[in-house]
């Protein structure tokens, strides 16, 4: 059963169940704190009565995600129950109304969340925005995709992509608002090209707000199949707080002496491990000094691609039938060939 409503209270029924029905999901309406628990793990999104809360934290249900104590101007017990069953939020119905709805619209939207790349650049120049609109397009052949642009000092993947004038969200927009974002609002509303879709600046002047890049990933991969963050080298801490939220980070640096350095070195700033790669550029040493200066294995090697410069130029993406970089998007994104 997607939608899991613990309650009594007929103000909350009444608030709630219309709501899913306008949503088109399945909502299973239970009054019995003990009953609960036998669908408390296989429901998408589970809503707690605040007239019940106190009687379903009794039971430690196990903890889980999307979990949310809801009721028509709950008390201050509301926000006990919440901390106590480790729900996300109170929700106040009926003015919560919109924020339901959304929460609601999401439901279904995917069995399973989208996966999480990061891109950056060991050095600058290495490559990184190359490689990650090679992987955005080359992924949005097949499925939803959405490409991030989180580089204050990047070129702007509008421009690379000719996409500056397609209408959508920026980054602006979202960060004067708050609340939870829907996955499906996000993916309709951002600017898109068929599967593509582009979250980058409207401004020349930017800046990465962090609070705002927490609230959009979770529903960027909710909403895709795949998400391709362009990360900032000079990120600092906002870096490592990126990097550590992605499946798999991708490392672009050259294979030269102060290439390698380089890239050594924020290696060492990102501080993660695991799920971590070097896509090796041309230089004059081999694989295994890549590995042995980073300590990264080299999980692709790219090489020069003709005509590369003027395709970014005219707006085209970097991404042709054949290369280098359709090559390496093929090895570093097997599951979706």
């Amino acid at each position: 059963m997607p939608v899991l409503l613990v309650t009594r209270s007929p103000s909350v029924h009444e608030a709630v169940v219309p709501l899913c029905a306008a949503a088109g999901v399945g909502a299973e309406v239970c009054g019995d704190a003990a009953l609960a628990l036998a669908s408390w793990r296989d429901a998408e999104l589970v809503l707690v009565g605040a007239d019940l809360g106190d009687a379903v934290a009794a039971l430690s249900p196990p903890r889980r995600s999307d979990v949310h104590v809801v009721g028509c101007s709950p008390g201050p017990s509301a926000f006990r129950y919440a901390v106590e069953l480790g729900a996300a939020s109170v929700v106040d119905l009926p003015g919560a109304s919109g924020w339901l709805s959304d929460a609601l619209a999401d439901v279904g939207e995917r069995t399973s969340p989208g996966r999480l790349v990061g891109v950056v650049g060991g050095t600058g120049g290495a490559g990184a925005t190359t490689l990650a609109c090679a992987l955005a397009q080359w992924h949005a052949t097949r499925a939803p995709t959405l490409l991030v642009d989180t580089d204050p000092l990047g070129p702007g993947l509008d421009r690379l992509l000719a996409m500056e004038d397609v209408a959508g969200v920026r980054w602006e927009a979202l960060a004067e608002t708050d609340g939870r974002l829907g996955a499906r609002a996000l993916r309709e509303g951002v600017p898109r090209a068929g599967r593509l879709g582009l979250l980058t600046w409207a401004q020349l002047r930017r800046r990465l707000d962090v609070p705002t890049v927490r609230r959009v990933l979770p529903a960027a991969v909710r909403g895709h199949d795949l998400v391709v963050l362009d990360l900032p080298r000079q990120g600092g801490a906002a870096l490592a707080e990126l990097a550590d939220r992605c499946d798999d980070l991708l490392v672009v640096a050259p294979a030269s002496v102060p290439g390698l350095a380089a890239t050594a070195r924020l290696v060492a700033d990102v501080g993660r491990d695991g799920r971590t790669g070097l896509v090796l550029r041309p230089g004059s040493l081999g694989d295994a000094d890549a590995e042995r200066v980073t300590g990264l294995p080299v999980v692709a090697v790219v090489g020069d691609q003709r005509g590369v410069a003027s395709s970014l130029d005219r707006g085209l993406g970097p991404l042709s039938a054949r290369g280098p970089l359709a090559r390496a998007a093929r090895a570093l994104l097997p599951d979706a060939a």
